[in-house]
């Protein structure tokens, strides 16, 4: 049971998977320890997540712990085709497609919630939001879900505040093992792979305009500073933006950023920070891309509209001529760039987030009908495994409190 767009690419996928798998030493452990206890065993888990080889890998993963995984991807130009037919290959229940129509994505999602999951693996939250609205009927099998990204987080708790929210949602983003790496670190270096090996062109001595500075933000500016540019920050957070400034920013309203940047990237997750009051302004030949998960920070409605022509540039680049004669270029629709123009965060920060996604599901699973229909916070124990993990991945030894120590604390 199973859509994809070809079973012959597994080879390829496999490889992939393989190659993250090496690299992901702290989500390979916990698949060790799976195998052991099927923390999962008898459960059946939906997940809509970037469907790489990372999210396969965590698949497998949760699969050693007896889950049942119902697989789709979380944005139509994310998924890997060749990756999706290895996890097919090895008898996995996957529902997607790289370049579908939303119509059919849709379909994908509706495809791993009418077999009436027990534990949701979301990004961005439109799994949970079906469930809610669509499926309303099969919540009462369903423990509870994690949730990846900061834009579900927002929408989870809008859920939770409405009392809207059914069956607690654990905000794996907020854990520090995610946040504090995978959204920095992971977030800078894969947006600037995925502009700079969709455009082929340098970044130093660029003008580059981020928009957002929270902490993909912060990862994906001080990798622009790295990389030569010149950094303008745009904000709407004064906290935000002082922080900005005193990192040695510039920091101005996208009304201005407009008429001097090269290279925009947008990482606000809310909607509507390009529009077509920034369009005249630009430059011939600025370059707009996002990272934000939806595709709405740049309103690409609004730059259709005002284009005279509209034409494939490069692959993944759409070049949009205005009626003066500048050209406007997006890359990936708009999309998310670092996903559907590259592969994503390198494996090794994945590690740490896949490994909160595990074991927050085993807490899930562990603590079935414990707890509240609310936006859960990771428990801290798990933030410090995984972080414990990883060091010991890297060769890394710490200090550890004396009694004496710990009492002078409190803990």
């Amino acid at each position: 049971m199973s859509r994809i767009k070809d079973i012959n690419l597994a080879p390829s996928g496999e490889m992939k998977i393989k190659w993250v798998e090496r690299n992901m030493p702290v989500l390979r452990g916990i698949g060790e320890d799976f195998k052991k206890t099927k923390p999962f065993a008898g459960m059946k888990v939906a997940l809509s997540v970037h469907l790489e080889a990372k999210t396969a890998y965590l698949c497998r993963v949760m699969e050693m712990g007896g889950a049942q995984m119902y697989v789709t991807g979380s944005n139509p130009l994310s998924t890997q085709d060749d990756v999706a037919a290895a996890l097919v290959s090895g008898g996995m229940n996957v529902f997607a497609e790289y370049g579908c129509s939303m119509e059919q994505y849709e379909e994908c999602l509706d495809e791993v919630l009418k077999i009436g999951p027990n534990i949701i693996i979301d990004d961005g939250g439109d799994l949970v939001h079906l469930m809610h609205t669509k499926y309303a009927e099969l919540i009462p099998n369903v423990i509870g879900g994690c949730e990846e990204t900061t834009t579900g987080i927002n929408r989870l708790r809008i859920m939770s505040a409405a009392g809207e929210l059914k069956f607690p949602m654990v905000m794996v983003n907020d854990a520090d093992c995610k946040h504090m790496f995978d959204n920095r670190y992971g977030t800078g270096q894969s947006v600037w792979d995925g502009i700079c090996r969709t455009t082929n062109l340098i970044v130093a001595g660029k003008y580059v305009v981020i928009s957002g500075y929270g902490w993909c933000g912060k990862g994906v500016t001080l990798r622009a500073k790295g990389l030569g540019a010149k950094v303008i920050v745009t904000e709407t957070d004064p906290v935000r933006a002082l922080e900005a400034v005193m990192d040695g920013y510039e920091v101005m309203p996208m009304r201005d950023a407009a008429k001097i940047g090269d290279i925009f990237c947008t990482v606000t997750g809310g909607r509507d920070i390009i529009t077509a009051e920034h369009f005249p302004l630009m430059k011939d030949g600025a370059i707009l891309s996002n990272a934000g998960h939806f595709n709405v920070e740049v309103d690409m409605d609004a730059l259709e509209k005002m284009a005279v022509n509209k034409y494939e540039a490069r692959h993944n680049i759409q070049g949009y001529v205005m009626p003066d004669g500048r050209t406007l270029f997006t890359i990936a629709e708009g999309r998310l760039v670092n996903l559907a123009a590259a592969d994503g965060h390198p494996a090794e920060i994945m590690d740490m987030s896949f490994a909160i996604q595990a074991m927050s599901a085993q807490f899930l699973a562990e603590n079935r009908g414990k707890l509240k229909a609310d936006v859960v916070a990771v428990p801290r124990d798990i933030d410090e495994a995984v972080a414990s993990r990883k060091l010991k991945a890297m060769g890394v030894e710490i200090d550890s409190l004396s009694r004496e120590q710990a009492e002078y604390l409190g803990k």
